[in-house]
């Protein structure tokens, strides 16, 4: 699993600052005004090889009084602590200590978690002597960095992971997973009946299964064969909304459940008839397309709903989830255990889709064979010329296309080679990622 990382201090140090220095995004909202953030936001940073989560949070009141939003932004920020693996604490280098620092760090020493102290906005200050009032926090050598400027930010992402043991050996969960094994994610809202599916599937009460949202606190991994073929089913808790999720008993259900979805080899996303499709569903149907995870659709208590309630989740799916046109849909009863064989079928095509080859002449000669049936518009002066294909990558299958002018290719354009790609190949319940590669003019002068 993914090494997690929090950005903890008080209002306006700069964390999401950082925090976009160390996504290499724009995702988080900076601007000089204190309070700015309010909830976690979760991104993915890299260092070499090492990938690693950000979570960013607000600024951190520990004694906020009760009813005001200070109170929910401590919250929040004591959640993302819980579910780090190591705490970066940043202070302001320019404001200097205080109170509130005092407050966040006996916090963060009573917790007794890995934690670097970093002093932000630290541009053009090198003598040590300007930090030396920061060592009263007892939290050891303070890290002089500038997110607005990137100096000193690897040094400090080096010091966070340097303080996890055993970084660099595999994760126990998947090293005890044999290479064929088939890891499929169960993910879904609260209460949709994830762990009553998976008892189905067992024959046994294997999971605690009751009508009560957030039954699951965390990723349950369950080792499985069917027809000479092994899995390793995940059980995940339920996604809530962001404002939904402050009890402490929840510290690790939304991070533990992002990472399952992005270690499984398919997703099955399965929705509740008796609710219908919410915004809730798109934004977890999003997180799967985003991951590049296969997928396939189940839509729960389908013998609980009459025929209108029926029809109108049917058309909610057009509408809301019309991205996840390419993975199968399944309308089953986990109680009941009706509708659950055909769901072997759905989740082996699309993990086969997911680790499809493609070869270079055969992707070349469709690519022709689309562009001689209909050419890509013109784009300003010249119309895009598409060479040859090749295969990029799997799960997702990645379709990395040459020639030249193909910044100019139009997004029609390119879910058409999709459409063309997909039947040829019979990729079902995969997303397909097409990637633009534009030759550079030799004699172009500069």
């Amino acid at each position: 699993m993914k090494p997690v990382v929090a950005l903890v201090g008080r209002p306006n140090v700069g964390k999401s600052t950082l925090f976009n220095r160390l996504t290499g995004t724009r995702d988080a909202i900076v601007a000089d005004l204190a309070g700015l953030t309010r909830d976690r936001h979760y991104g993915n940073g890299r260092l070499g090889k090492q990938e690693y989560i950000v979570i960013d949070t607000g600024g951190f009141e520990p004694d906020a009084g009760e009813g005001s939003i200070y109170r929910e932004m401590a919250q929040q920020t004591r959640q993302a602590v819980a579910e780090s693996d190591v705490v970066l604490f940043v202070v302001d280098a320019r404001a200097g200590l205080s109170a509130q620092d005092h407050d966040i760090a006996t916090y963060l020493r009573r917790l007794g978690k890995p934690c670097v102290l970093v002093a932000n906005k630290a541009e053009g200050m090198t003598q040590g002597a300007q930090f030396v009032e920061f060592f009263e926090l007892g939290l050891g050598e303070v890290l002089p960095v500038s997110g607005a400027h990137g100096q000193g930010v690897r040094s400090m992402i080096e010091a966070a992971l340097e303080r996890l043991p055993g970084l660099a050996e595999p994760d126990e969960d998947e090293a005890q997973a044999a290479p064929d094994t088939i890891r499929l994610t169960v993910a879904g809202r609260p209460n949709v009946g994830k762990s009553t599916l998976i008892n189905a599937w067992l024959g046994e009460e294997r999971l605690v299964a009751f009508d009560m949202p957030g039954t699951t606190r965390d990723a349950i991994r369950v080792p499985f064969e069917r027809n000479g073929q092994r899995f390793e089913l995940v059980d995940t808790a339920g996604l809530r909304r962001k404002g939904r999720v402050f009890e402490a008993i929840e510290k690790f259900s939304v991070i533990k459940t992002l990472q399952a979805i992005e270690s499984a080899h398919v997703v099955l996303l399965l929705l509740d008839a008796t609710q219908g499709v919410t915004d809730q569903d798109a934004h977890i149907a999003g997180y799967i397309l985003e991951s590049g995870r296969a997928v396939v659709v189940a839509i729960n208590k389908w013998d609980a709903v009459d025929s209108y309630q029926r029809e109108q989740i049917e058309r909610q799916i057009e509408t809301r989830l019309a991205f996840l046109k390419f993975a199968a849909l399944h309308r089953i009863s986990a109680r009941k255990r009706q509708g659950l064989a055909p769901l072997w079928a759905s989740i082996a095509q699309a993990h086969a889709s997911a680790m499809r080859k493609m070869s270079t002449p055969v992707l070349t000669r469709l690519l022709q064979e689309a562009v001689a049936f209909q050419a890509p518009s013109r784009g300003g002066q010249a119309r895009p010329k598409m060479r040859y294909a090749h295969q990029g990558g799997m799960n997702p299958p990645v379709i990395v296309i040459h020639g030249n002018s193909l910044d100019r290719v139009p997004d029609a354009y390119r879910r058409f080679l999709e459409g063309r790609f997909r039947k040829a190949f019979d990729l079902v319940g995969t997303p397909l990622r097409i990637e633009f590669k534009t030759s550079s003019n030799p004699f172009k002068s500069e």
